[in-house]
This record gives C-alpha cells, structure tokens and sequence, in this order.
C-alpha cells in the first residue's frame, strides 16, 4: 500500500488548524486500506515576539483585521460551530489571550521522541481553545505533556532548558523560505501543497491524485 508523507505547519494558537487536521483526520479515515499516511507537525507562529504583552483575542482579532469587535465575535462563533461538529473543543476560544507558542512548538518536537506528536498537538489545541489557558506558560505546558502519558516533570526541565530551540527555529526557517506564509499547510511528498482548512472530501480527491501521480 502506497504510504504519503504529510508535513503539517502549523501554530497552536490557529483554530483553522486544529479544524484543518481534524478535516485530514475524516479523510484519511476514509482512505484507510487504500492508502497509508505518515504525519509530521512543524512549527509556525502567528505571534512570534515572547515579549508582547497578552492581548484579548476579539481585541487583537479588530486591530489585526481593522473589523469591529462583533465581527470577529461572530466570526469566532462560527468557527465554534465548526469545531462542534468535528467533536473539537473550542467552548472557551473567544476568552483566550494572544500568546507566544514557541515553547509550546519545543514540547511538540519532544513528544515526537516519545512517538506522541500528534497527541501533543491535540492535547495544546484544547488547552488554548477549550479552556482558554495560558499555552505560554510552563506549568500549564508541563499539564498538557500529563495529560498524554509523558512526563511533567521531564517537561518542566526540557522548557527551562534551550532543548528543542534550535529544532523549531530550523523548522520555521525551512518552511519561511518554501513560502509557506500561512497556516495551516500540509506539503504531501514533500513536493505538492494543500493550504488552508479544506473539507474532507476536498481532501480525499487531493491526495488520491497526488498518490496517483506519485505512482507514475
């Protein structure tokens, strides 16, 4: 069975990629016994200065996009709907803060050792999203690694540490100069590019063809 390589970018603080991979989630569902997927996250993000202060989310949202508060309100809140029907937890998404998640991007990398990227990535998605918490934190990082199995505490020193930190920045470089501006992008092969949150069966017709034109 033909196995395709699928190279997430991604930052923890998007809705659109938690929603985008539990789209490619429905698809490769649906692919199962007709094609084989490997996964891979890498690091991208949106509020790159760990010096900024914490804004309100609806608040940054209107200065970013120059809309009104209510706009980006109801803009949240469809993305909540969308979430809902995916059985992801946004319950709490329109209370977050802007945060950095270059640390949270450290501790991705480390599961990845531990086998539990993805399990990472889902576990920070419904930390920032479902219960509006500090993704930026230590503490709450050293929790979320808990809550999948691995070590809070082996967690803790790896974010006192610069473990990882050279890790994340070569992934944001690599994908920088592939001019990959936004997230989420799923690059299959290494060679063709999918952006954005795109439906299943968007999905499922993108990589039938790019496993068809691989075989070639």
């Amino acid at each position: 069975m033909k196995t395709l390589q699928i190279d997430i970018v991604s930052d923890i603080a998007c809705p659109w990629c938690a929603i985008g991979y539990a789209r490619l989630e429905l698809a490769m569902r649906e692919l199962t016994g007709e094609l084989d997927f490997k996964v891979q996250w890498h690091a991208f993000e949106l509020n790159p200065d760990p010096d900024a202060e914490p804004m309100p989310i609806l608040e940054a949202l209107s200065r970013k996009y120059g809309r009104s508060a209510a706009e980006m309100e109801a803009a949240q809140s469809n993305m909540m709907s969308i979430a809902e029907e995916l059985g992801l937890d946004f319950t709490r998404m329109q209370e977050r803060y802007t945060r950095n998640t270059f640390d949270a991007h450290r501790l991705v990398k480390w599961a990845g050792e531990q086998g539990k990227q993805t399990e990472m990535k889902m576990a920070l998605f419904d930390a920032y999203f479902g219960k509006a918490a500090d993704i930026a934190d230590a503490t709450i990082l050293a929790g979320c690694a808990e809550s999948i199995g691995l070590s809070a505490a082996e967690a803790a020193q790896i974010l006192e540490s610069d473990e990882f930190t050279q890790a994340v920045r070569d992934d944001e470089a690599t994908y920088q100069q592939a001019d990959v501006s936004a997230v989420p992008a799923f690059i299959i092969n290494q060679q063709y590019m999918i952006a954005g949150a795109q439906e299943p069966g968007t999905l499922v017709n993108a990589l039938r063809e790019i496993a068809t034109s691989a075989a070639e």
